[in-house]
């Protein structure tokens, strides 16, 4: 159980180390990663690191959003709700989390126009949201975290 916790904490200590990066790991590189997971005993702790190292890596901009959300299917909610197939969906939708009153009655539907002019400016855009979130104003960015939520998906 150890070894499977520090080789999941390492990934995504690998993972976020990426953000902002502006080269990308090569071949070569994911391949030592996977070789040196391969010589630990567990096969589950193997195939953990082989699905993190296959996932789609977010954009530099996403690495605010890390702090409270995460972005695994079926994956646990952070201080704000899990993202993942939140895109093309109505708001407040992930079941089990405790969303404000003011986004359970926004009637927003999370397509690319209303995610950028919430990412934008999230206080404005719902008035009374508990996300507490300045907003991404960078344009560029913007766009390759709603490009990067429109990939969370089956």
């Amino acid at each position: 159980m150890t070894v499977k916790i520090t080789l999941i904490s390492a990934a995504t200590l690998l993972l976020l180390s990426a953000c902002g990066s502006e080269t990308d790991s090569t071949p070569q590189e994911n391949n030592n990663v996977a070789e040196a997971v391969n010589t630990d005993e567990s096969t589950e702790s193997a195939e953990t690191m082989k699905s993190v190292e296959t996932a789609a890596a977010p954009p530099a901009g996403f690495a605010q959003c890390r702090t409270c959300h995460t972005v695994e299917k079926d994956g646990r909610d952070g201080i704000g709700p899990n993202l993942w197939g939140v895109a093309g969906h109505p708001a407040a939708q992930q079941a089990g989390f405790a969303y404000s009153p003011a986004m359970r009655s926004s009637g927003l539907t999370w397509d690319s126009a209303t995610l950028d002019k919430f990412l934008k400016e999230p206080l404005k855009i719902v008035r009374g949201t508990k996300m507490a979130y300045a907003g991404l104003r960078n344009d560029k960015q913007r766009a390759e975290v709603i490009a990067y939520l429109e990939t969370l998906k089956d």
